[in-house]
Parts: structure tokens; C-alpha cells; sequence
């Protein structure tokens, strides 16, 4: 359980029993379903993260809206879309094990995460992440009712593959940006986990290897 599960729930309940004290206890049901509501959404299931040598996971649960290939200042990318529904586990996970070498928050839009110009409009914190013999960027996008976007590490960090790195509150979208020559694992329509579901795989020598590619140019992700 995410801490803020009981922030949100706990005075839910005291003025479920306060109203009910005061009135009547059916005035009670609803922050009593409200504050049930944010505890069961506030979940933090553990994982079974994949060890496979090259594997990139799912940064969240949710389904994958797309998978296509972009252009980041010229330079040939492709971008694996999952979105996240108010039903969907909200934290956040690792794609791969390495070093943060950038993180940049960028101000936006608040409109439906499914629309396509949600990746370059909306809210959202970009996370470039160097490791494996890889360079991967993952982006946390605020949805139509997302309004806050947590996460809890700084540049310098070194996470593992599937670690709990923050969260989107009440429907998001995540975004990974990967080498083309990446072998995909998923398509339009799957559904995943994060933590746990292979997004794709790298080859074991890393040749691959974006690393090489500057800050710069990663920052300018579309």
C-alpha cells in the first residue's frame, strides 16, 4: 500500500463516522466507499521482476496504446505507449537497472492521456536512464484527471530493473523510448504489468547501446 492511500482514506473514515454520529448511519456509506476506493486504488502489489539478461519492463500497468517509430532531433526512436486507467495499479517502475543521468519536468496540459498529442502537451516528468548497455528514456504523463506526478529519486540514482521509482495519481499515461533495433515484445492492445511484463529485449553484448547519444538530445524527446 502507497502511504497516500491512507491520507486520502483515514479522514474519509472520521467523517464517515461523524456523520453518522451526527445523522444517521446511511449518510456514512459514501466516504466510507470513497475511503475503501482510495486504499484499493493506493495498492502496491509485489512483482516477480523478469532476470533475463537485456530485458526492458513496463514502467506501470495498464495497456498498450502504441508502438511506433518517432523522430527525437532527427535522430530514430521507438516509442512503446501504455495507458493507465483509474482501475490500474498507479506505481511506477524502473524499465530497466542503470543510473539516472537526467531528469526534466516539463509544465503542460491536463487532456485525455489516449489522445495523441498527450505525449507532447501534457504534464509530465522525462527520466533518462543509462544502464545494460542502454540508454532508455521513460516519461510519467498526467492524464484528463491526473494532477500530480510523483517521483522519488534524483540524477546520480542507480535503480534496479522493476524498482518503485513513483507514481501518477487517478489515470496516466507512461511512455518508454528505446533503440528501433530493440526486439518488441508487446503490441496495440496488450495489456501489461509493471515490473513484470517484458516491454523488450536488448542483445546480451549491448550493441545496441545509445549511451553515446548526449543529454541534449534525449531531453528533446517527442
Amino acid at each position: 500500500m502507497v502511504r497516500d492511500g491512507y491520507f486520502y482514506a483515514l479522514p474519509l473514515l472520521a467523517a464517515a463516522l461523524l456523520v453518522g454520529w451526527l445523522t444517521s448511519p446511511v449518510w456514512a456509506i459514501l466516504p466510507v466507499l470513497l475511503a475503501a476506493f482510495f486504499l484499493w486504488f493506493f495498492r502496491d502489489p509485489e512483482r516477480a521482476i523478469p532476470q533475463e539478461t537485456g530485458a526492458i519492463v513496463s514502467p506501470a500497468d495498464g495497456k498498450v496504446t502504441d508502438v511506433s517509430l518517432i523522430s527525437v532531433d532527427g535522430i530514430e526512436r521507438r516509442r512503446i505507449s501504455i495507458f493507465l486507467n483509474v482501475f490500474n495499479v498507479h506505481v511506477n517502475r524502473s524499465p530497466i537497472s542503470g543510473t539516472i543521468s537526467n531528469i526534466r519536468y516539463q509544465k503542460g496540459k491536463f487532456v485525455n492521456a489516449m489522445a495523441a498529442n498527450s505525449a507532447d502537451e501534457n504534464e509530465q516528468n522525462i527520466v533518462t536512464v543509462d544502464g545494460e548497455g542502454q540508454t532508455i528514456v521513460f516519461k510519467q504523463i498526467a492524464g484528463l484527471l491526473a494532477r500530480r506526478i510523483v517521483f522519488n529519486h534524483k540524477v546520480g540514482d542507480t535503480l534496479t530493473r522493476g524498482q518503485r521509482v513513483g507514481l501518477i495519481k487517478f489515470g496516466s499515461r507512461t511512455d518508454v523510448v528505446l533503440d528501433p533495433a530493440a526486439n518488441v515484445s508487446v503490441k496495440v492492445g496488450d495489456t501489461v504489468k509493471g515490473g513484470a511484463s517484458v516491454l523488450a529485449h536488448f542483445n546480451a553484448a549491448g550493441q545496441l547501446s545509445v549511451a553515446a547519444k548526449t543529454d541534449a538530445q534525449l531531453q528533446g524527446v517527442r
